[in-house]
């Protein structure tokens, strides 16, 4: 899982009216969580991904990787 989870994949982070702070990555579906300012967003992002990537793993579904990236 470590090469995974060392690959750029591209993250969006947007802001809500209330303040919270909603983060994904979208190359990897469902993989998406918020904080309470943006530096708790990313935090939890990086462990919404590592448990998407276990996930993966484990189940045996595909990861995609980000575009550009050579194996």
């Amino acid at each position: 899982m470590t090469d995974y989870s060392r690959l750029p994949y591209t993250i969006e982070l947007t802001p809500d009216e209330d303040g919270v702070w909603f983060a994904s990555i979208p190359l990897l579906k469902g993989c998406m969580t918020q904080g309470d300012s943006r530096e708790d967003a990313l935090m939890m992002l990086d462990e919404a991904k590592a448990l998407w990537l276990e996930t993966a793993l484990e189940e045996g579904i595909l990861i995609p990787e980000p575009t550009g990236v050579m194996s």
